[in-house]
């Protein structure tokens, strides 16, 4: 499965995606797939203002805690509910159903240093 065109990655699997004046972050069907079943998430509440380099949030999953890192700053406005009653919708749909917040970021130039869909399904094919 190819990752979505219109999402940036990063070496620690999170995905930004750009979405009018909000960036929709998550992580990516390589990282689910590491992290077999998803059990838990917490993300950090709407109004949190985030540093870049922030941790978002973790992702528990019977293998192992995964902390989700902003490569922008900025401020929380909104956690995926869906995703925290249903920690299953991160594995079955990370793109999709299975995004973990949304910010309002500061400066979205930065995501223009991240990897675009090709170079990160080159380096972490999903298999």
């Amino acid at each position: 499965m190819a990752s979505p065109a219109n999402c940036k990655f990063t070496e620690s699997h999170e995905w930004f995606r750009v979405e009018g004046e909000t960036v929709v972050v998550g992580i990516t069907q390589f990282a689910a797939n590491e992290l077999t079943d998803v059990t838990y998430v917490q993300m950090k509440p709407s109004g949190t203002a985030i540093e870049s380099g922030a941790s978002l949030g973790e992702v528990e999953s019977v293998k192992t805690t995964s902390d989700i890192y902003s490569v922008l700053a900025g401020s929380i406005v909104e956690v995926n509910t869906e995703v925290v009653k249903d920690p299953s919708l991160v594995n079955s749909d990370p793109f999709g159903k299975g995004w973990l917040v949304k910010m309002r970021a500061a400066d979205v130039e930065k995501l223009g240093g991240l990897m675009d869909a090709s170079t990160y399904d080159a380096k972490h094919p999903v298999g």
